[in-house]
């Protein structure tokens, strides 16, 4: 893997998730699918923010003490979710650039109170932390759409409510 292969992946799958995001309604940011969950506007803004945060806190530090774990903020309106996603992005691709190919290969560890409690290359960092959690939790955020009734856009195929692929007449 390398930096260039991961900022082309980032250009692509960061246009998906701004497509999601710009689905989110502002007048829904509060619904929670469950009492345990985040709610739609706390759920986006981490989809958001996250890539960004993680690549440019964690990734350009060779050990992360961890705190007693955050709490992502609620949004107050849709425009703040895709400022948050284009900002993210940015320092995202800051972040690896700064990183670099034989950034890749250097460990990285999270502590808690100065013990390990993860450890990996931050070659998987990036891959795991960075890119397949958003992943997973844009996924999440697709689920909450469609229990919201909000159209979900195509992703990796079509939804049921978007087809890329379907011949146009």
């Amino acid at each position: 893997m390398s930096i260039a292969a991961i900022l082309r992946e980032l250009e692509q799958e960061h246009a998906t998730t701004r497509r999601v995001l710009e689905r989110v309604p502002e007048e829904k940011l509060s619904w929670k699918p469950h009492s345990k969950s985040m709610s739609l506007g706390e759920l986006a803004l981490h989809v958001a923010m996250s890539p960004g945060y993680i690549a440019s806190n964690w990734a350009l530090q060779d050990v992360v003490q961890f705190g007693g774990g955050g709490h992502t903020p609620t949004p107050s309106s849709t425009n703040e979710i895709l400022a948050a996603h284009d900002d993210s992005v940015t320092k995202t691709r800051d972040a690896l650039i700064q990183l670099g190919d034989e950034g890749l290969a250097k460990p990285w560890k999270g502590q808690v109170n100065g013990t390990t409690v993860v450890e990996m290359p931050k070659s998987a960092l990036v891959r795991v932390i960075v890119l397949n959690h958003t992943y997973h939790h844009r996924g999440q955020l697709s689920v909450y759409l469609r229990l919201l009734d909000v159209p979900v856009p195509s992703i990796y195929g079509p939804s049921a409510d978007e087809n890329p692929f379907a011949a146009r007449t």
